[in-house]
């Protein structure tokens, strides 16, 4: 249901902007793509992976903590955008969709690869 009340802050946010904030609030970086892809390649800064498609990450949103500080990101920012959405609606105050992995390691974010 629609409430017109809700206060929904942009989840969004731009690599440079991710720079930016994780320097000042490490937060904690969470991957949202299956394992499959987690396991080709991730963040080295990754915290967590929760497989959003599966349900994993829906099942773990209780056990997160609100007053904390997390960072999302997925192959294109879709899906971590959709489960920042969600952390929103469940009362979590700071959450970004900091976007696809691809263009996070090409920012020169630090990446573990498969071979």
């Amino acid at each position: 249901m629609f409430n017109i009340f809700s206060k929904t802050t942009e989840v969004n946010v731009s690599i440079d902007h991710f720079k930016e904030m994780i320097e000042k609030e490490r937060g904690i970086v969470i991957d949202v793509r299956t394992k499959q892809e987690y396991n080709a390649g991730h963040l080295k800064i990754t915290d967590a992976q929760y497989d959003f498609l599966n349900g994993e990450f829906q099942d773990q949103i209780e056990n997160f903590d609100k007053n904390k500080t997390y960072y999302l990101y997925c192959r294109t920012g879709n899906r971590s955008g959709q489960a920042a959405r969600i952390m929103q609606n469940e009362g979590f105050k700071n959450v970004f969709n900091v976007g696809g992995f691809e263009e996070l390691a090409e920012a020169g974010f630090d990446a573990n690869m498969s071979e």
